[in-house]
């Protein structure tokens, strides 16, 4: 149950004191945080940073509940009723009632059980994309699990961070954070770090003007701060407000919604079935059929065979564990999965939208070539206008690629942050954000106060009004300004990502304002940097695969346009100059000729967020199903409106982890195809199963109605249950592990609108159930033969429980043809003889299910299953009648390839 609600008084009002006072009163320090030790004691005392869950079902009210469905409560009426009859009539034979209540409550059991293992499931993804913050500890920066976090923690923040906990600011550089989840507010607030005051009427601040203060739940969306954390779980204002706090909820995927309508479609046929049933010996027998118990409760075992043979009780379940295992197995492979929908999803993906930096290429930027007049202001402006720093005991830049890039540049040229920190130290700066494409800084030499940015080449050209040449400042002149624009071009050319930078001499007065507007104008230029991010070397071949899977791939990045063309043509994107599109030209274009051109770009570049959703919603409305990839918190809209939203898993904010169906744990383009890959696996699997398990099930159906309608008894309902339970199952179970068939990314997409027959399953359905019926009745009748040394069934007709030759014949050849069958299903239209990989848990399926099956024949079981002794040549009839389904429906699969089905 939830906790008690919590006091005012419970929760001290930090914003009403300064910071030295709030960090005093927590024990800690702004600087280093807590120790590892304070931490590991604060959280035992005060629990883990999460808000509190509804209580969950008890497992009993679980076990139970797995007994709500109708064809379990029919079987439940039919144990009943037997048990009812049998002490009425005074038999005492009570195998009936023994095995069918022994089955609903295996399956109950199973039930719950798979229910408790999804849940674990879910809590270990949970903790896999679990929310991570920065905070101080030992005086290191560290990445810790939210649900870590502890009063008295110090948290470093940056944009596209979710906050973690309550916190006390401590520090902001412009700092914005969005808190419309708490207040409704939808515009970012900027945060302060001096304490609040109330007016003499004021009893208390009001949630949205706490400016120095953060919340659980918000997001920062610009600039970095720090903050001290004063209230985890409960104790925060969201936990104040989580009072509807409910248990996960079950959430079903579109192949589920269409198995559920399957199986309501299932239901209403075998309702209609038994009602025919039970009119055909109304009408047989007449009205006399009412007052005959006995036939009466005959008839109805008939009408709960039926219905046995016509529910596939285990495909739910399959279908759930075949989900579940390629989740894991893709975790494995650094693809997180988010949303179970998102595996079937990703099996139909065409188009998918991918970042350039970090996933087509390395994310380890390296300058190659400057174009400067002054090379020693040049390095030094790139270093302090950056973030990244550089760590001289292990000689490596740490932050943001690019940045750190710029930080490497310069220390290996002697510029260490270390060294530029103590003679230039930063008293502002204007953050870097996608409008501006600029960051500024302004920094202290011995009283002279300089002004150091970099940014893209276009816009700090637009911004500068002189040029720092060897022999010092002079006006940026038409000519030196096409010189440096030629330049640019030339180290885009190249592939180079270029960073410009440029500097503002204020003298001896400090800025009056740090904001970008401010700062920005009558700059001096002073050089250009050309770096470049390698491309991943196994990426090229996955796009080739994409390609020959009929998945398109399109590049969209902030990149100038020529160092995009150049990476995508060296990936084979793009073929030429013709195919790429700016930012600029694409909001020139009107939505009606971005349609009807989008299939001619395959490169976006110099984009803003904004016009990655709409790229995204042009492919939609080709009606084509769009994965997008995203790691900043702008691309949350772009990442939320594709069919399949991907994000980074390394470079990824919170925010877009958040909003993402996968995660990349790698930040690579080749865990996209590996993927999709994947998802055609998983979701060519269910199809067998379903195909596997609804052809069985229909062979059953058939083989019942049949012997019923003539009016014998082929198999009673605790034998259809066993086979259900042992041969539909295990190998339904073992087909999960079936590997990719050869060629499946050799296919085109499947279209997101198939049902579950599409492609000729429905057909292949019907023939297989009506070839296993009429083997199962062919077995029949052997038995009977072998019994009564003739083919009249008069004497069955006359005495129903005569036939137990025959009963025992048909049961162990569909038992044994559905295994087989289960070997066909490996593939669906190739033939099985072509496959070189063998299913090892198919064949342990095979055979531990024809033990079983002899074992229920050979033991004491058989009278329990009113099974007859039979010999070796029984055995031998019944299992060439099964072996039969391989070469029948080999025939099948080969006159299907001749008329070049369609492959779903």
């Amino acid at each position: 149950m939830y906790q008690t609600k919590l006091s005012q008084e419970d929760f001290v009002k930090e914003y009403l004191e300064s910071a030295d006072e709030v960090l005093s009163s927590l024990h800690t320090h702004e600087k280093d945080g807590l120790s590892s030790a304070q931490a590991s004691k604060l959280l035992d005392e005060y629990g883990l940073n999460k808000l509190d869950e509804a209580q969950k079902d008890s497992i009993v009210k679980r076990f139970f509940a797995q007994m709500a469905d109708p064809m379990v409560i029919m079987l439940i009426i039919a144990a009943v009723i037997s048990l009812i009859v049998g002490i009425y009539n005074g038999e005492g034979d009570y195998a009936d009632v023994v095995i069918i209540m022994f089955v609903v409550i295996l399956n109950s059991f199973l039930g719950v059980v798979q229910e408790l293992k999804a849940e674990e499931a879910l809590a270990a993804l949970q903790e896999m994309t679990a929310a991570q913050s920065k905070v101080m500890r030992d005086g290191s920066l560290q990445s810790v699990p939210s649900s870590q976090l502890v009063p008295g923690d110090i948290i470093v923040f940056e944009a596209g961070d979710a906050v973690g906990a309550d916190c006390r600011i401590l520090e902001s550089a412009s700092l914005k954070i969005e808190e419309a989840a708490l207040t409704g507010e939808s515009v970012p607030v900027s945060k302060v770090i001096d304490m609040l005051h109330l007016g003499a009427s004021e009893k208390d601040v009001p949630l949205a003007d706490r400016k120095n203060m953060c919340y659980m739940g918000s997001t920062v969306v610009y600039g970095r701060g720090r903050g001290c954390v004063v209230a985890t779980g409960m104790k925060t204002e969201m936990g104040k407000i989580a009072h509807a706090l409910s248990s996960v909820q079950d959430e079903q995927t579109p192949l589920q919604k269409k198995l559920t309508e399957l199986s309501h479609k299932l239901t209403v046929w075998v309702v209609a079935i038994c009602a025919i049933i039970f009119a055909v010996s109304l009408i047989k027998h007449g009205f006399e059929f009412l007052s005959n118990i006995e036939l009466v409760l005959n008839t109805f075992m008939v009408a709960v065979s039926l219905a046995v043979a016509a529910i596939p009780e285990g495909l739910a379940a399959v279908v759930t564990i075949v989900l579940s295992i390629g989740v894991t197995k893709m975790s494995k492979k650094h693809a997180i999965i988010r949303q179970l929908s998102a595996v079937e999803t990703l099996g139909c993906t065409q188009v998918i939208c991918s970042d350039k930096t970090g996933t087509l290429t390395q994310n380890k930027m390296t300058v190659v070539e400057r174009v400067t007049g002054n090379l020693t202001a040049h390095l030094r402006t790139m270093a302090l206008a950056s973030d990244a720093v550089w760590d001289d005991a292990t000689n490596t830049a740490q932050g943001e690629p690019t940045e750190a890039a710029l930080v490497s540049d310069a220390a290996k040229n002697e510029f260490t942050t270390s060294y530029l920190k103590q003679t230039r130290p930063r008293v502002g700066e204007a953050p870097f954000d996608s409008s501006r494409k600029m960051m500024s800084v302004v920094v202290n030499n011995n009283g002279s106060y300089m002004q150091h940015t970099k940014g893209a080449p276009d816009v700090i050209l637009s911004h500068c009004t002189t040029y720092l040449s060897e022999t010092g400042i002079v006006p940026f002149t038409d000519e030196l300004k096409a010189y440096v624009i030629e330049q640019n071009k030339q180290l885009a050319n190249k592939a180079l990502r270029v960073i410009a930078s440029a500097r503002r001499d204020w003298g001896s007065s400090c800025p009056e304002s740090f904001d970008g507007a401010y700062l920005e104008h009558d700059m001096c230029f002073v050089g250009l940097s050309g770096m470049i991010d390698p491309v991943r070397p196994e990426v090229k071949s996955s796009i080739d695969e994409a390609k020959s899977a009929g998945i398109r791939v399109v590049m969209i990045t902030g990149d100038h346009i020529d160092t995009a063309c150049a990476i995508a043509q060296q990936l084979g994107i793009i073929s030429s100059r013709k195919e790429a599109l700016t930012g600029a030209q694409l909001d020139a274009l009107s939505d009606e000729e971005l349609d009807a051109t989008i299939e001619s770009y395959g490169v976006y570049a110099r984009v803003q967020p904004e016009h990655k959703v709409r790229i995204v919603s042009a492919w939609k409305h080709k009606q084509k199903v769009v994965a997008m990839t995203g790691d900043g918190v702008n691309d949350a809209p772009s990442i939320k409106r594709a069919d399949i939203g991907i994000g980074m898993g390394i470079t990824g904010t919170d925010v877009t982890k958040n909003v993402a169906d996968m995660v990349l744990a790698d930040d690579n383009f080749s865990t996209i195809i590996n993927a999709c890959r994947e998802g055609r696996r998983i979701y060519d699997n269910i199809r067998k199963c379903i195909q596997f398990l609804l052809s069985s099930n229909l062979a059953e159906v058939i083989s019942v109605f049949v012997a019923s309608f003539i009016g014998f008894t082929i198999l009673e309902p605790t034998h259809l249950l066993w086979i259900n339970l042992i041969t539909d199952s295990l190998p339904a179970l073992a087909m999960a592990t079936e590997g990719a068939e050869p060629g499946i990314m050799k296919r085109k997409p499947r279209s997101a609108k198939d049902g579950i027959f599409a492609g000729g399953v429905g057909v292949d359905i019907m023939f297989q159930g009506i070839a296993i019926s009429v083997l199962t009745l062919i077995s029949y009748f052997i038995g009977h033969y072998l019994e009564f040394g003739t083919m009249d069934i008069s004497q069955v007709l006359q005495n129903p429980s005569a036939g137990i030759h025959g009963m025992t014949m048909a049961f162990l050849t569909l038992s044994m043809v559905e295994m087989f069958h289960s070997l066909n299903m490996r593939s669906m239209h190739q033939s099985i003889f072509t496959l070189k990989k063998q299913n090892m848990w198919l064949w342990g399926a095979f055979v531990f299910a024809l033990l079983l099956t002899y074992l229920v024949i050979e033991t004491p079981l058989a009278q329990a299953f009113n099974f007859a002794e039979i010999g070796w040549e029984e055995y031998a009839a019944a299992l060439i009648l099964a072996a039969l389904i391989i070469p029948i429906v080999e025939i099948e699969k080969w006159f299907a390839r001749r008329g070049q089905r369609v492959c779903a």
